[in-house]
């Protein structure tokens, strides 16, 4: 069986942020990689917006069927091109995007789901997170002890938080201050699903030491892989796959022909 390719991409943590230095000294994209390795089904490759083409050239977009996203403060340094290739790739081809934390804002965040009100509440003080799960039956949480895991400290982010209806909801957040939060949710959007969770501010190692949390994300990788379906044709002109000899503008049937000769056989995604 192929490995599931997965791409971990972070935008990197500058010197002026010590504390997320500190828990994450050589980025959380690597943070979140190390553990990922641990799955014998999963080929990890890390990436950063440092790198050329914000670390996502199209070439590594089309090698990808699972991108993990962390991003909180340069949403705006992604180019549009760069979060254009990320949208196709899920939309066309199904590649699935898990999107944590703050990504949720990120171009290709929004582009997929939508502008999320004004992002709701937060608190950055590190405070205890109950995380509870709510749909015992999805895939992501196979394999937790317990109906709920709690995170140490993190950052609060409370409702209302304007994210859209999700398709299936997976976890509610409850935080120590007293908020709560939907914080982990999936949607399907194209050929592909997109999978948002919360926890993960940069000055707190939540995806370095909590365990519950690397499951969470491990799952959510395997169940985002991308489903090998018939390759559609999602626009554009086609011939017909029956005949129809009364048509009013037969001559139309002819021009079609002429530009797409048939519809592609069914076959793979290329991933």
């Amino acid at each position: 069986m192929n490995k599931i390719k997965v791409t971990v991409w972070s935008e990197g943590l500058p010197e002026s942020q010590p504390h997320a230095v500190k828990s994450y000294p050589n980025d959380i994209n690597a943070a979140v990689a190390d553990f990922l390795r641990n799955d014998p089904a999963l080929e990890v490759t890390v990436s950063s917006l440092g790198m050329d083409e914000c670390g996502l050239s199209q070439n590594l977009i089309d090698n990808t069927d699972v991108l993990v996203w962390w991003s909180h403060l340069y949403h705006s340094q992604v180019t549009d091109e760069t979060a254009e290739r990320i949208v196709t790739a899920v939309l066309q081809r199904g590649m699935g995007f898990l999107i944590l934390h703050s990504g949720l804002f990120s171009k290709a965040g929004t582009m997929l789901l939508g502008r999320c009100g004004a992002g709701g509440k937060f608190r950055e003080c590190g405070e205890r997170t109950r995380v509870w799960l709510i749909n015992r039956a999805h895939p992501i949480v196979e394999g937790l002890e317990e109906d709920w895991f709690d995170i140490e400290y993190d950052e609060m982010y409370g409702e209302p938080f304007g994210i859209p209806t999700p398709d299936d909801l997976i976890f509610v957040s409850w935080f120590q201050g007293g908020e709560v939060l939907r914080s982990g949710a999936v949607w399907n959007r194209g050929a592909g699903r997109v999978f948002y969770f919360q926890p993960g501010h940069e000055e707190f190692p939540v995806y370095s030491e909590n365990k519950s949390v690397q499951k969470v994300i491990t799952n959510a990788v395997k169940w985002l892989n991308p489903v090998r379906g018939p390759i559609p044709v999602s626009r554009g002109e086609v011939d017909a796959l029956e005949s129809i000899p009364n048509a009013l503008f037969p001559e139309r049937l002819e021009r079609v022909k002429s530009k797409i000769s048939k519809r592609p056989e069914p076959g793979l995604y290329r991933l």
